[in-house]
């Protein structure tokens, strides 16, 4: 009687270690930031209207392709992942996980939430997914080891979601609009400081794994430094931007919130320039990952 629930015990923690590392997969924390910004975006070009089930339709397909991206982006990086500390413990490099299941599982989520956006959403938000997908998989995730231009590419396929969000409610390809525009800017530029600060702080992982990053072709950190600074500047007026098509006495305090955030960020990003240490990087990566929810909240409470 102990030997058989001793039995079921094991096979129910090795199910469950293995749900954990097909979890683990998703990238868990990326995928939730993704989904707080097709949910911001689909607010905003909605007025603030878009609730219940249209936005579950949307945030539950955007979830699957955003699994599917990760996953395969793992795929790829696999080996490399071995060789950085920071990520020898994922399924893949760890073993935990073989290729081919990870290659299923990344199809099938693919698939499924391609479809799932076309027939319970729009095609618009369906096409903006795949996208996305294809950047990020596709075109980012192997020019790693090649140009250090890989953050500006994972930058713009990183700000994609927005038109996810934006066309799920608009139902047209055309995201060629001021809120939208600027919320895509946001998510962009915020990158620059977060992705410089990171790549500073594993600068020496980064090289041993083989990919080009700002801070592994241009060692002492000022271009990175400078990257970090100018994105920063320019989130303080593309911020302000969401507020323009409002008489001021409405935006006030959008604008001070957006002011006062901007201004800390920028603050630790020239920190960081006139110093590059790992100190003021963890400073400039703790205030990137403050400013941005902070921010959409702020976005959020002044468009409803």
């Amino acid at each position: 009687m102990g030997d058989s629930v001793l039995v079921i015990e094991r096979r129910g923690l090795r199910r469950l270690a293995l749900v954990a590392d097909y979890a683990a997969l998703t990238k868990p924390r990326i995928s939730a930031m993704v989904l707080i910004v097709v949910a911001v975006a689909a607010l905003m070009g909605s007025g603030g209207q878009c609730t219940g089930w249209p936005m579950v339709h949307a945030l539950f397909g955007t979830l699957l392709v955003a699994a599917s991206a990760s996953a395969m982006n793992q795929w790829f990086e696999r080996r490399r992942d071995g060789l950085m500390q920071r990520t020898a413990g994922r399924p893949l490099p760890a073993g935990r996980l073989s290729p081919l299941h990870v290659t299923v599982f990344s199809l099938i989520t693919l698939i499924a939430g391609t479809l799932y956006l076309s027939y319970l959403v729009n095609l618009p938000a369906a096409g903006w997914a795949l996208a996305t997908w294809v950047l990020y998989v596709v075109i980012y995730t192997p020019v790693k080891p090649w140009t250090a231009q890989n953050t500006a590419i994972g930058a713009v396929s990183g700000a994609l979601p927005v038109f996810i969000g934006w066309s799920a409610v608009s139902g047209s390809w055309d995201v060629a609009v001021p809120g939208g525009l600027a919320l895509f800017l946001i998510l962009m530029l915020w990158q620059f400081p977060h992705f410089m600060a990171i790549a500073w702080m594993y600068r020496r992982q980064y090289q041993r794994a083989g990919l080009k990053m700002m801070t592994v072709v241009e060692p002492t950190g000022r271009l990175a430094g400078w990257y970090a600074v100018i994105a920063a500047a320019l989130l303080l007026p593309v911020s302000w931007a969401l507020s323009w098509t409002t008489p001021w006495h409405e935006s006030i305090l959008y604008l001070s919130i957006a002011s006062v955030l901007g201004l800390i960020q920028l603050r630790f990003a020239i920190r960081f320039l006139k110093s590059r240490t790992d100190q003021t990087a963890r400073s400039l990566l703790r205030i990137t990952l403050l400013y941005l929810p902070l921010l959409l909240l702020a976005i959020v409470l002044y468009t409803i």
